[in-house]
């Protein structure tokens, strides 16, 4: 019995890219122009069909978010050398043997800890390990498998989704929609702790409704934490601090962050004792292992170019609001969010979804009354909630098969928890219309 594969990401773009060409033979041209009262006015051009300019798109896109590609390709890089070190690995550990009688108590703080790295780092593929270390553990302690995925693999997303310094997905998203590196962080770690309480709740919750008598036989290697692990934390630790200071102080931006993660990593592969052809392997391994998430946002604002060279950008833009008039503000964001959710299924990468949908949302969100940055918002909870769910995101597949969790078992357990998620993001999102918020 054969069984169809699902498209590759980059199979996904070319069709996508092939389907702008013919829309540029189909659509009308337009363009939004600034009137001497200061406000847009649409008004129709000729179009310009595209053909052979399929190709050199791709060239002008990536020249376009050239920025964004290197940022991706050294801090992938960085992240790579940090974690061969080992300290990652072995300070979840020792954490994790130092408040392992209190089975609650290190449930819970495993989860805000996997959430905090999913809404400060953009944890996601670095999680697959940790669920071989924690499903064990809480097995041990009488729990089920589900548990080891909801306080590792579910608390990064939940911070994923609701991140406020994650390079991945705000940082791309907010250089993409020309808003200031990290800004409106307020309102989004109040999202993240509000999303992240509820987990923890429902987490002991689950607990103390599933808990069976602790297994005998069940062990967790425990990894020692050297000395120099100790200073690499450290290090991790102020790289961090640096980040929120340089940002939300200095005004740093892609340049000046990109810089300071490759100098973490490189003082961390001293402190480790890496000669320096070890650090530059494994920054290469790091940046070769993450190269195809870059390639990917330069393949994907191919796309944006061949629309807006085939000035037809606006008006699908203009189509949209037409589309959406008389529903407002909240109807828009919600549509918004909506659309972003159901883009997730056949793209999961965050970088290739802001490349393709930012440059089109973030205008349109000027149209409607809505701010880019609830845009940028609606993006991530879009972005981030359905990774639960899709199959063709490599993260959960591979999260699962090392919790040996059946997927159709998975989206009968997981579901309904989506579900949720999706609406306390609506919720989250109304306020950011309804009320002035201070970065919004």
């Amino acid at each position: 019995m054969s069984t169809r594969r699902v498209p590759h990401t980059y199979v996904i773009i070319a069709c996508l890219l092939v389907l702008c060409a013919v829309l540029t033979w189909l659509v009308p041209g337009g363009q939004y122009v600034t009137g001497e009262d200061g406000t847009l006015r649409y008004e129709q051009v000729d179009a310009v069909p595209q053909t052979w300019q399929v190709f050199p798109a791709l060239y002008h896109g990536f020249v376009k978010q050239a920025g964004i590609i290197v940022f991706i390709l050294v801090v992938g890089g960085a992240f790579w050398l940090l974690n061969a070190t080992g300290a990652v690995t072995a300070g979840i550990g020792r954490f994790i043997t130092r408040v392992g009688k209190r089975d609650k108590l290190v449930l819970a703080a495993i989860t805000v800890l996997f959430s905090l790295a999913g809404a400060v780092f953009g944890m996601s593929e670095e999680t697959i390990p940790f669920v071989g270390i924690v499903v064990p553990l809480v097995v041990s302690m009488g729990y089920d498998a589900f548990m080891g995925m909801l306080v590792v693999y579910v608390a990064s997303n939940i911070g994923f989704s609701s991140a406020f310094l994650n390079p991945f997905t705000v940082g791309i998203a907010q250089g993409m929609a020309d808003l200031p590196l990290f800004s409106g962080m307020g309102y989004r770690i109040f999202c993240w702790a509000v999303l992240t309480v509820l987990l923890t709740i429902f987490v002991v919750v689950y607990a103390r409704r599933t808990q069976k008598p602790a297994t005998q036989d069940a062990t967790v290697a425990d990894a020692p934490l050297t000395s120099r692990q100790g200073w690499i934390l450290g290090v991790l630790f102020l790289t961090v601090v640096m980040l929120i200071v340089g940002v939300t102080c200095w005004d740093w931006y892609l340049p000046e962050i990109t810089g300071l993660f490759l100098g973490m990593g490189i003082v961390c592969g001293v402190i480790a004792g890496f000669s320096a052809n070890r650090i530059a392997d494994e920054l290469l391994a790091g940046a070769k292992d993450i190269l195809s998430a870059a390639l990917v946002v330069g393949f994907a604002s191919g796309i944006i170019v061949l629309l807006q060279d085939g000035k037809v950008v606006d008006s699908i833009l203009h189509a949209m609001q037409e589309g959406m008039d008389g529903s407002g503000p909240i109807g828009s964001l919600s549509a918004m969010y909506g659309i972003q959710a159901l883009i997730n299924f056949l793209i999961p990468s965050a970088t290739a979804k802001a490349a393709i949908t930012i440059p089109i949302m973030a205008p349109f969100a000027d149209l409607v009354g809505v701010s880019r940055q609830a845009m940028v918002l609606a993006f991530q909870f879009g972005d981030g909630f359905t990774n639960m769910l899709t199959p063709t995101s490599g993260v959960l597949m591979a999260a699962l098969a090392m919790a040996r969790i059946p997927y159709e078992k998975w989206v009968k357990w997981v579901w309904k928890m989506v579900v949720v998620l999706l609406v306390i993001g609506l919720l989250l999102l109304l306020p950011t219309v309804l009320w002035p918020i201070v970065g919004f």
